[in-house]
């Protein structure tokens, strides 16, 4: 049987399970109302939510256990490394959200070198350089990198700014943006 997140049965109604409250859910948000509408306001202050630190904090977050997997970076990297079978690795990465992160690691490390660069690179490169918004938007794109995460692991600034930057770059679609069309023609593995 195919397991799903309440936030999927909130738009589902037939698959809701019996035990969750969504209504509880919808009013807690603000007294929002199981309706379409409400629904959707729901999903806009969950999407505020996942970027805003201090609202975060002031629910408890980071008191919060996290995942199932407990270990290093490492040991989270051989879990997701051990799974031969994309859809098993798919559904663990959609279970357990700190694996995605060393799948994101390892995005970059690719893409670094296929543009030719290194880490010390994104450290002292610009903030907004073409290279580091060409990198955020495929990882943005290709493995639904958080752009919190891409701010800090590119050194880009705010996420903010980086949702900005990756936003520009792709209305603009400059051609003879090198980088960019190294990084598309590139066939990535997963």
């Amino acid at each position: 049987m195919r397991q799903e997140s309440s936030f999927h049965q909130l738009w589902y109604l037939k698959r809701r399970w019996e035990f969750v409250s969504y209504e509880t859910c919808l009013e807690a948000a603000g007294g929002l109302v199981d309706k379409p509408k409400g629904r959707a306001l729901y999903r806009e202050y969950l999407n505020q939510l996942s970027t805003d630190d201090s609202e975060q904090k002031s629910h408890g977050f980071d008191k919060m256990c996290r995942g199932w997997a407990k270990g290093t970076k490492d040991f989270k990297k051989a879990i997701l490394d051990d799974l031969e079978d994309g859809i098993d690795q798919k559904v663990v990465e959609s279970e357990a959200s700190e694996i995605r992160e060393p799948r994101w690691e390892r995005g970059l490390s690719k893409i670094l070198t296929v543009l030719g660069r290194s880490d010390e690179d994104l450290e002292t490169s610009r903030k907004g350089a073409e290279w580091k918004v060409a990198t955020a938007r495929l990882l943005r794109e290709r493995y639904l990198t958080p752009h919190r995460w891409l701010a800090e692991r590119l050194h880009m600034g705010g996420a903010g700014s980086v949702q900005s930057l990756v936003s520009r770059h792709r209305r603009a679609m400059k051609r003879g943006d090198d980088d960019w069309e190294k990084l598309i023609n590139h066939e990535f593995l997963d």
